[in-house]
């Protein structure tokens, strides 16, 4: 029998963005040369290639760390449709066609209310598959640290996918869960804090994000990326004509001033900006520009809203844009961008000077 190879590109998204992921994962198999044509459904969508062959090169050269939509990215193989009285038999089949082995499975469901509705389902078949899996020996303890992936789309619709060390993400569904602080001024503020974990290893945060260092928050009212930053024990020049929380106030870390963020420039070079306007993604854009090519900060974060269509071309549009200005200026630095859990209609980009 022949190897049953993965011929599909799997990746999850938010709900919605289903055509942006989908333009982005077109853009790297256009690079590729590889033709493919797409499925996708609420959360996720699948690219497979038309000649049937292997995807794995495609998979690893479209890196995870460079993609802006997914959630998560996968080598899948063929979607299973499953008899209701048997489950694990076409799972089973269908590994062992693959002669894929792996150190864990991870079972997910698209990040909606029918994804949900399946836990009860799953929470029955992992025991019994896992067992399976292990007699087998696809379940093993060295295995290249590879996951198996059973991603459920329905009761009886499944597929199955791989993941690869440092090209994936390892958060279950692709999902930063974090907890909303009860004295944060704002919901806002579980943006920031995601970025930071999206963005900046856990190991360099006592030197990135350190006690002493001064930020801006441009269009801070009512503060809730001003919390984060007073919270790492930063001191914060807080730029907003509306009012600050009075609670946040209190800590002494802040200098609130009753100033356009468009224009106001800080007394010195600062270690941080960080910005969650609410404008045209071209406005704020000139604005972080001028800060970096004058060297205003070393880091920033700053998210750019975006249009209800065209999305993946908006923001390819502004990060180029940006990087020619910086590379124009002389100014050398790394930019990254995401579309976070805790994101709506927006981005989170991240530039980190280097000179």
């Amino acid at each position: 029998m022949s190897e049953l190879v993965p011929t599909s590109w799997l990746v999850y998204c938010r709900p919605g963005f289903e055509n942006d992921a989908l333009a982005e994962m077109q853009h790297y198999a256009a690079l590729n040369g590889v033709a493919c044509e797409a499925a996708y459904g609420d959360g996720w969508v699948n690219l497979t290639r038309l000649d049937g062959e292997p995807v794995n090169d495609l998979h690893r050269q479209a890196a995870f760390k460079k993609l802006i939509f997914a959630r998560q990215s996968l080598a899948a193989l063929p979607a299973l449709t499953l008899s209701r009285d048997d489950r694990l038999t076409a799972i089973l089949e269908q590994v062992k066609a693959s002669r894929w082995n792996f150190e864990e499975i991870w079972h997910e469901t698209p990040d909606t209310n029918d994804g949900k509705a399946l836990a009860g389902l799953i929470k029955a078949l992992t025991k019994p598959l896992e067992s399976m899996l292990k007699k087998r020996g696809a379940l093993r303890r060295s295995a290249g640290a590879r996951r198996l992936h059973i991603f459920w789309t329905d009761g009886d619709q499944v597929q199955l996918a791989m993941s690869f060390p440092g090209n994936r993400s390892d958060l279950i569904n692709g999902i930063r869960r974090l907890r909303s602080p009860s004295r944060a001024p704002s919901r806002s503020t579980l943006k920031l804090e995601e970025a930071w974990h999206e963005f900046i290893p856990r190991d360099e945060w006592e030197v990135r994000l350190a006690p002493h260092m001064q930020a801006a928050d441009l269009g801070a009212a009512p503060g809730g990326w001003t919390w984060q930053l007073v919270q790492r024990g930063m001191y914060v020049y807080a730029i907003d004509n509306g009012p600050m929380d009075v609670q946040l106030m209190k800590t002494g870390q802040i200098d609130h001033l009753k100033e356009d963020g468009f224009t106001w420039e800080p007394p010195q070079r600062l270690d941080w900006l960080v910005c969650d306007i609410v404008d045209k993604p071209v406005r704020v854009l000139a604005m972080v520009e001028r800060w970096l090519i004058r060297k205003w900060c070393k880091e920033a974060i700053f998210n750019l809203k975006l249009p209800m269509k065209k999305r993946w071309d908006e923001v390819t549009r502004c990060l180029t844009a940006l990087e020619e200005s910086l590379e124009k200026a002389g100014v050398h630095a790394n930019v990254s961008c995401r579309h976070l859990y805790h994101d709506r209609e927006e981005v989170t980009v991240h530039v980190k000077l280097r000179n």
